[in-house]
């Protein structure tokens, strides 16, 4: 038979294991706002680079959305869908890292230098790795395949590997202001 306790006891544990769950709670939020410093520092100035729309007329068809983590579910790049014209260009200078198919799809990867890459899918382009680009330079057409409906393109940009909005770079995305919770 189980005997309960002595109250002190069990008030000892309480206060344990609450103070245990408030330590668990402020360094898990303490993490993301940490987490939230750094990428706010990390993106800043991203809009004064100078940066153009891939397409000079369109539609935004889906906006980015970040995973909640480096392998969930989320949509990493804008896609927009083309008013008037397929046409595309370079939305800064820099040099063609990747063209070709993958996956059934044409993608051109630009590398901006300062960590920045984007890719451009799907696309049809006649450009090589090396190629140099000034911002607004033509690069392709959209094509056909991927996940973005027929008319529409996928642009994406990385920043040191990470994936972030490419409206950051357009001055399309207010900077996030972080307000104390409760």
């Amino acid at each position: 038979m189980h005997t309960p306790a002595p109250a002190p006891l069990r008030g000892r544990r309480a206060v344990a294991v609450i103070a245990l769950a408030i330590a668990l709670t402020s360094s898990a939020v303490s993490a993301q706002a940490l987490r939230d410093e750094v990428d706010a520092r990390h993106t800043a100035g991203l809009a004064d680079r100078g940066w153009v729309w891939p397409s000079a007329a369109f539609r935004l068809v889906r906006p980015f959305q970040a995973p909640a983590h480096a392998y969930g579910a989320g949509h990493r790049g804008i896609d927009l869908e083309a008013v008037y014209s397929l046409e595309l260009r370079s939305p800064a200078a820099g040099t063609v890292a990747f063209s070709g198919p993958v996956a059934g799809r044409g993608i051109l990867t630009i590398e901006h230098g300062d960590g920045l890459v984007t890719t451009l899918e799907p696309i049809d382009t006649d450009l090589r790795p090396g190629a140099r680009l000034r911002s607004g330079d033509p690069v392709g057409t959209i094509a056909l395949g991927g996940h973005t409906a027929a008319g529409a393109l996928h642009f994406g940009v990385r920043l040191h590997g990470e994936y972030v909005n490419p409206m950051l770079l357009l001055g399309g995305v207010p900077r996030a202001v972080l307000l104390p919770c409760c």
